[in-house]
């Protein structure tokens, strides 16, 4: 999507993206090697009752999403961050996660009109409708039409 389609109040969905074990326990062992994300034997004997994915994983596969549904082809080039970042379920193996994005404002920066300020609120589902993901994230966007035309589009 290009900036100029965002509207406050709009929200977009993406998905499914179905979770595997093997995904999970290959992303902890790589970048977050806890045992209840990477042992499922162990995981099992806990009060987890089996494999979580980690938080992380969870927010690769939502920027995943964002990606390949919305930015793919528009002018993003950067996020300066996060506001919050929650994950108030775990992610299992066998999950079919959706991605509910949000938009809470689409504006131009007032002291750079060719900067796309873009604040949206991403959260994602499993199929029981629980919530695995919540953050908000500011993505930007650049409209000058020269960095544009220079931006590779797949």
């Amino acid at each position: 999507m290009r900036f100029a389609e965002f509207r406050a109040g709009q929200v977009l969905q993406a998905g499914p993206y179905e979770v595997g074990e093997a995904e999970i326990v290959d992303f902890a062992s790589r970048y977050d090697p806890q045992w209840f994300h990477t042992d499922a034997d162990a995981a099992r004997r806990h009060r987890l009752g089996g494999l979580i994915a980690s938080g992380w994983h969870t927010c690769a596969i939502a920027m995943r999403l964002v990606v390949d549904h919305f930015l793919t082809g528009s002018e993003s080039f950067a996020s300066p961050g996060l506001e919050h970042v929650r994950w108030p379920h775990p992610v299992r193996p066998g999950d079919s996660l959706r991605l509910r994005a949000t938009v809470l404002q689409a504006r131009r920066s007032a002291s750079r009109p060719a900067l796309g300020i873009l604040r949206w609120q991403w959260s994602l589902h499993n199929a029981a409708q629980v919530t695995v993901l919540d953050l908000e994230a500011t993505s930007l966007f650049d409209l000058d039409a020269t960095a544009a035309r220079q931006c590779p589009v797949p």
